[in-house]
């Protein structure tokens, strides 16, 4: 017997060691091309990059995976324990594996054998951090022994703190959310340390399967797994019981967070950051490297260049009458269906989609397109409306203008037309105007002339219309607002604002073609000041001045402002005919209004990476003991400019006293109207097709055209002045409320001479038609009545008559100092 007993025993240590044998092969093989479980300690996963505005407000967001990245230190205890209770009990007290918790596992799947149902897992959170970051998602023994052993190892190495943040910030929730953090902002708009019981729960619930407690699709079941991690939270004694108990009563109340532009209005601005940020970095940076960008962007002054762009463009839209519904659907049954099929403006929230129901004489009754739920489908509430006719007696007229061409709204609406619609306000519940996205479009840019800095962008009338930026992207024709970089070019090289020249009709021959240039609306003026050549916009004046400088010298100007890179040097170009953007039109007026110091415009500030050091910063000057820990009695820092000068201060301010001018009494006046200096110029270019206006006070340039996007006519009248400047005052008027006003800058030695406004010579005393005018040191108003491109021209009798001085002597000149 004990023989046998023996020799059962030899067999059975025989066998045991064959098991092992081939259990140590079989290891030796799974191990051998384990992947290194060190690379843990670098993690860097793919982080959301966030754009926020001057203020800090969240702009913007941009990721593959929209996640952001928390340590375990800024993560709340309720949401550990609730992923904890859900995922991991044990997690504290097990080596990587939970035996116990796989055990379980293990009868829990022989009672189910059979039955078709989906085996039990007893993933460790440490196995699957290791599945999740070091191996595929294979359900094959060979993963689940490699997962093992690389649980072992990893909780060998790391804290149980760093596993689980590890595993918090990788996981996937559903909605493209990666991470606890950018999953509470998905799912509650909220960060974590706001999430309720509920909610925590709700997340933790999610991990095992996100398309299976889907919010919308799966309600029900998303309930039943949340409570039932409310009831583990409470097991384990994380949650009170009544506490638990109240938490399950609530709804999910899933509140999807919208991706991309996250602040009102910034849609063109954030998408113009997006494409540098590309351009400088790369895609990977942009979509996966949890960039921290500090804009520019002023959000207050955004709103108001958006609401004034829109305003014009819409004013000037409705005066050419109604081009007709968006489209026809069926009314008959239940139109919101239908209705909520079509898509609105999204960055346009005043204006809503609307289908007419009924149309009368005195009123058009409406359907508003109803909402929808977070899994898109159409809420089951109708609202109507009604627009009366006295509020879209605009559309009385055809898309050419004509008023006669409806005289009710039955004769321009009919059942089924899909239409915008604005709310009237509280004074009149229920009522609306009748609104058309306009075909005209136009680009507006603000910008801090000592900065660079640009404050507002808007680059068409909606984003969700058209994602053309016409502020950077869309090259048009400056027109007469090019005009103060001819006369600066002469300022600055021995004109003076006094200086006389010759407003008359001129042609150029050049290879046998004529060119015979003119003044918007014909006409002429005789002998002008160069004042009066801004002023009034005179085309043949600047064609005369730019041809007595020479064209080489006005696009050296061009060019050194930044309007141009490469500017062909013919005379046509000194009335605007070269294209460029907005942006580069604002940027050279900010040269003007800063004493002509070099800007770089901007709409970033600072970019940082992911570990918060900064990687770019926009301002460049610096300031030796700014930084000083405390004061010692020493000097007041200050800060060294360093930018270069390209325009002499004097120059600048003469030109800025110029274009008061053209506000006071030139092209924009009555146009632009504020409590504090202003100074700017209109552009119009040929047939009215853009209407363009520029313009600055001390701290805040603004400029903007309007047009077509392919360019055609605006039809006559359709000028800078009557188009672009009202624009302009409306933004400039919200834009400096609650600023105190400033003066521009009179640099030092300039004189303050009377001139006889005509002539550009000193004026007499009592002399009526007298301006103050600036001259540099050494320079003044003329002794002699001199004109440039006087050659065959005789000088007007009234001029002669009103001014005693110019009977002294009437020359032809070529420029020079007066």
């Amino acid at each position: 017997m004990i023989r046998l007993i023996g020799y059962f025993f030899g067999l059975a240590s025989v066998l045991a060691l064959g098991v092992a044998v081939v259990a140590a092969v079989y290891l030796a093989g799974v191990t051998k091309d384990l992947p290194d479980y060190e690379v843990l300690s670098s993690y860097a996963p793919p982080v959301t990059t966030r754009f926020h505005a001057g203020n800090g407000a969240l702009m913007a967001e941009y990721a593959r995976e929209r996640r952001l990245f928390l340590p375990i230190q800024a993560i709340p205890d309720r949401v550990k324990a609730a992923f904890l209770s859900a995922e991991d009990k044990n997690f504290y007290n097990h080596p990587g594996v939970d035996v116990y918790g796989l055990g379980r596992a293990v009868l829990v799947n022989l009672q189910n054998f059979g039955s078709g149902r989906r085996p039990v897992g007893a993933s460790t959170i440490t196995q699957q951090v290791a599945k999740n970051f070091l191996l595929s998602a294979d359900q094959t023994m060979d993963r689940k022994v490699k997962e093992a052993i690389l649980s072992f190892r990893i909780e060998q190495t790391y804290s149980k703190d760093k596993i689980l943040e590890l595993y918090l910030n990788e996981i996937f929730f559903g909605m493209n959310a990666y991470g606890i953090a950018g999953a509470a902002l998905t799912y509650f708009d909220k960060s974590v340390t706001e999430l309720t019981i509920a909610e925590t729960a709700y997340l933790a619930s999610l991990p095992k399967g996100p398309s299976n407690y889907h919010p919308f699709r799966h309600t029900e079941a998303a309930l039943e797994r949340r409570n039932w991690v409310i009831d583990r939270m409470v097991e384990n004694g994380f949650v009170a019981h009544d506490d638990g108990e109240e938490a399950k009563k609530q709804p999910l109340g899933v509140t999807l967070r919208r991706s991309g532009s996250y602040l009102f209005a910034s849609d063109y601005f954030s998408e113009e950051v997006r494409r540098q940020i590309i351009e400088k970095y790369g895609d990977k940076a942009l979509y996966e490297g949890g960039l921290s960008v500090r804009t520019s962007l002023d959000p207050k002054i955004q709103i108001a260049a958006r609401k004034a762009l829109q305003d014009g463009l819409v004013t000037y839209d409705e005066r050419r009458g109604y081009r007709g519904p968006i489209k026809n659907i069926s009314v008959a049954g239940d139109w919101g269906v239908e209705l909520g099929k079509v898509d609105g403006l999204s960055d346009v929230p005043e204006w809503k989609v609307a289908v007419v129901l009924d149309v009368s004489s005195s009123q058009v009754d409406i359907g508003l397109q109803p909402a929808k739920g977070g899994d898109g489908k159409v809420g089951a509430d109708r609202q109507t409306g009604r627009i009366a006719a006295g509020d879209m007696d605009w559309a009385y007229r055809s898309a050419s203008g004509d008023r006669k061409s409806a005289k009710s709204p039955e004769g321009v609406l009919k059942p089924g037309d899909v239409i915008y619609v604005q709310a009237l306000g509280d004074s009149k519940p229920g009522s609306y105007r009748l609104r058309q996205p306009p075909k005209v479009q136009g680009g507006l840019v603000a910008m801090d002339p000592h900065t660079g800095r640009v404050l507002a962008m808007v680059g068409g009338f909606s984003y969700a219309q058209s994602e053309f930026n016409r502020a950077t992207q869309a090259m048009r024709q400056p027109g007469s607002s090019f005009k103060p970089f001819v006369y600066a070019a002469a300022l600055d090289n021995g004109y003076t604002p006094a200086s006389v020249i010759l407003d008359a009709p001129i042609e150029f021959v050049s290879g046998g073609q004529v060119w015979r240039p003119q003044n918007y609306g014909g006409g002429s003026a005789g002998p002008s000041t160069l004042r009066l050549g801004i002023e009034k916009s005179r085309n043949l004046m600047t064609v005369r001045l730019a041809n007595d400088m020479g064209m080489n010298l006005v696009a050296e100007y061009a060019e050194r402002f930044g309007i141009y890179d490469k500017m062909n040097p013919v005379l046509a170009m000194s009335l605007g005919s070269g294209e460029t953007t907005v942006l580069r039109m604002v940027s050279a007026y900010a040269v003007l209004a800063n004493g002509g110091k070099q800007i770089q415009p901007t709409l970033i500030d600072r970019i940082q990476d992911r570990y918060g050091k900064t990687i770019f910063r926009h301002e460049e000057r610096t300031c030796e003991g700014c930084n000083a820990d405390e004061w010692q009695g020493q000097e007041e820092p200050t800060v060294v400019d360093n930018r270069e000068q390209v325009l002499d201060p004097m120059t600048a301010y003469q030109i800025t006293s110029i274009m008061e001018g053209v506000i006071q009494r030139g092209t924009a006046a009555g146009k632009v109207k504020l409590d504090r200096p202003v100074a700017g110029k209109t552009g119009t270019t040929n047939d009215e097709k853009d209407a363009w206006f520029v313009g600055y006070t001390p701290d805040l340039v603004a400029g903007l055209y309007v047009g077509m996007d392919n360019p055609a006519p605006l039809g006559r009248g359709a000028t800078g002045g009557s188009m672009s400047a009202p624009i302009f005052n409306e933004f400039m008027q919200a834009a400096v409320v609650g600023t105190p006003p400033g003066m521009f800058h009179i640099p030092e030695g300039m004189s303050l001479i009377p001139i006889n406004r005509k002539t550009g010579m000193l004026a007499a005393e009592g002399d009526p038609d007298t301006i103050v005018e600036a001259f540099k040191p050494g320079t003044g108003p003329a002794d002699s009545f001199s004109v440039i491109g006087m050659d065959g021209y005789a000088a007007p009798e009234e001029i002669l008559r009103d001014s005693p001085q110019a009977n002294q002597a009437v020359t032809s000149g070529s420029g020079g100092l007066f």
